[in-house]
């Protein structure tokens, strides 16, 4: 059986498997990022991608990190204010063997398509609810990246065309903003924290908790509804560190999708839970490269 060696370069952590084709894990390799020092997470992946091919024949390598990745998957091409050093630089060239690399969220998205959720599909988007909102979007079985390999940042929609706050890439009350960890405080008022705060606090009945949350679960379920209409998938995928309220979110989400999605003939998509969490970006890394060896 093939293998493959995946890497996701995290600003805090290196996270990096062997795989089979089949998605069995065989080794896992854990060790701290080191961010601002460019020298030493460029040589810890080098390290760990020699280190893992002494375990076993490997056929493919990928790996996954912040940022938008070129036309031919060789390096990330733009990444502003993170990772240092990350811009332009080639994994193949530095590794002397060939390595594909892909933005993380698409990462969660290939590791679904190989191995998970929506393996076996042609047809799928997922959203990863974390501290900001990411995607990827799967056409036909493949990866689909676009011009300039922006496709699938689903979070940079506008849920609220009125908010004055505008995200990262000049959206108005976009899907990040609504949703995402880095701006409960603000739709909060300061109450909260973190996600998992309101979420609690939900649960014990609280009417202000009760407020925000359905609010951005509802613009949430608008956003997917959204996105159905015009990929028509197969399956909705979705995951991030926001995901793991579980029913908390799903309940509210598919009664908003009862009245919201078009369902023509009784067409209804499943939306489901990621599989994998800590380890998607690594998973989908080595995925995609199993796509391209």
């Amino acid at each position: 059986m093939e293998h493959a060696i995946g890497i996701d370069l995290g600003c805090t952590h290196i996270k990096a498997i062997l795989v089979k084709a089949d998605g069995t894990i065989v080794k896992e390799i854990r060790q701290d990022t080191d961010e601002q020092n460019d020298t030493h997470w460029k040589q810890s992946v080098k390290q760990i991608i020699a280190q893992l091919k002494k375990e076993t024949n490997v056929q493919a390598i990928g790996l996954s990190a912040p940022g938008l990745a070129n036309a031919t998957n060789t390096c990330i091409e733009f990444m502003p204010g993170r990772l240092p050093g990350l811009e332009n630089f080639n994994w193949s060239d530095y590794t002397g063997e060939c390595v594909y690399v892909l933005n993380d969220a698409h990462a969660a998205l290939m590791a679904e398509a190989q191995f998970g959720a929506a393996k076996n599909k042609k047809f799928a988007f997922m959203l990863t609810l974390g501290t900001g909102v990411g995607g990827g979007i799967l056409i036909d079985g493949k990866l689909y990246q676009g011009v300039g390999q922006m496709a699938g940042h689903l979070g940079h929609t506008t849920v609220d065309a009125m908010d004055d706050n505008k995200d990262v890439t000049n959206m108005p009350g976009s899907l990040e903003d609504a949703i995402g960890n880095l701006s409960i405080e603000a739709r909060s008022k300061g109450k909260y924290k973190t996600t998992w705060d309101l979420v609690q606090s939900y649960q014990q009945g609280d009417a202000f908790a009760t407020e925000v949350w359905l609010t951005s679960v509802r613009k949430l379920a608008a956003a997917i509804a959204s996105f159905i209409n015009v990929l028509s998938p197969e399956v909705v995928v979705i995951g991030g560190g926001v995901s793991k309220a579980n029913e908390i979110l799903m309940q509210p989400l598919q009664k908003y999708l009862a009245e919201f999605e078009w369902r023509p003939g009784g067409k209804q998509t499943p939306v489901q839970l990621a599989q994998f969490s800590d380890l998607a970006g690594a998973l989908g890394a080595a995925g995609f490269a199993l796509t391209k060896s």
